[in-house]
């Protein structure tokens, strides 16, 4: 890929498109193995690590700043917690870059700040140095943030990969990477799909779908150490842009197996559905912002999935497919007996959600 042509929405919408962009353009440049890095930037996972420090960045440009069940401090507080926790890590410590469209009221600036303390008590983490810019009015929409953190190991990573290694004797890794996934394992979905995604595009275009869908945007870091004490998970992702589709396609691509999933297992809300259908938006690739994708052995899955269940986050949850050799790719069982290839999308058919 050459460097012709210019940035599109789509290069920054978690799908096939950004993926090009990250590897033909930011990869060719900034990628190192020298790094020194156990997981760095060429694994594509959702933090890096380095001499035992979990590490992320994630930006956000939501848009509008404040939509149902959540606000631009929330999520961004909670996109990086998530991602740190995904690793298997427990996040510690986070930065915070502001930039700030002149003309924010400052009573809005005020309450996304508030937002972000009450995300950050419920992760156990605090904000610890930052950066603040003023641009001129028109260009962001209001606010758009940055919150960086790092995380560490936890004894309870630990005793989940001693679980794992007593079903499988050759897991090597350390952490729960998008790799680690093998043929047998169960994959478990937390709870239902596509609840962000609708909530910010019926406050982006001031849609009403007849009932309460609102963001399920939470840190989800202290729910991932409850379930790595019960042991056996190999991998965890949050499906955020792209949704559930991209996710296990990023999965399914990086851990070299196909992966079946069940139709009638996957948890939609009946009204995020049908205000997708009138909408002709697959919920599959709906980005989420509250919600986890579990690989598990399956000797632990039914364990793990009751756990899951006793929690507020994991009422909803299912086992919803499994990982297979029998094929390559990412498909489905319809509940009318045949199978679909589940691509990965192009984009998240909603911008701007995160």
């Amino acid at each position: 890929m050459s460097g012709k042509g210019y940035v599109t929405m789509a290069h920054g919408a978690g799908g096939a498109v950004m993926n090009d962009l990250i590897k033909h353009f930011i990869l060719k440049y900034l990628g190192n193995e020298k790094t020194g890095a156990e997981v760095g930037l060429e694994a594509l996972d959702d933090a890096a690590v380095i001499n035992d420090i979990v590490l992320k960045s994630d930006s956000h440009v939501v848009k509008p700043i404040f939509y149902p069940g959540g606000d631009i401090g929330r999520l961004a507080v909670s996109g990086t917690v998530n991602d740190i926790a995904c690793l298997g890590a427990e996040p510690v410590a986070l930065t915070c870059g502001f930039v700030l469209e002149e003309g924010l009221a400052l009573v809005d600036f005020e309450r996304i700040l508030k937002s972000m303390r009450e995300a950050c008590e419920e992760a156990g983490v605090y904000v610890i140095t930052g950066d603040t810019k003023v641009v001129e009015k028109g260009s962001l929409g209001g606010c758009v943030m940055n919150v960086s953190g790092i995380g560490r190991r936890t004894e309870a990573l630990e005793r989940n990969l001693a679980v794992v290694k007593q079903y499988k004797h050759t897991f090597k890794s350390r952490w729960l990477l998008d790799s680690n996934l093998q043929a047998g394992d169960k994959i478990i979905l937390s709870g239902t799909v596509g609840d962000h995604g609708l909530a910010v595009l019926s406050a982006q275009e001031g849609l009403s779908f007849g009932s309460g869908i609102v963001s399920d945007v939470k840190p989800l870091n202290r729910l991932v150490q409850q379930l790595l004490e019960i042991g056996g998970i190999v991998a965890l992702k949050d499906p955020t842009r792209g949704g559930l589709a991209n996710a296990l396609n990023e999965w399914s691509e990086k851990s070299h197996v196909g992966i079946l999933v069940y139709e009638d297992k996957i948890p939609i809300r009946e009204d995020v559905k049908a205000a997708c259908e009138m909408l002709g938006i697959d919920p599959l690739e709906v980005g989420n912002e509250g919600k986890l994708i579990i690989g598990v052995v399956k000797e632990k899955a039914d364990e793990v999935l009751a756990q899951l269940k006793k929690t507020k986050e994991g009422k909803d949850a299912q086992i919803i497919g499994e990982a297979t050799n029998e094929f390559s790719q990412v498909a489905m069982q319809t509940v009318v007996g045949g199978k679909r290839i589940i691509s990965t999308p192009v984009g998240d058919p909603i911008p701007r959600i995160c």
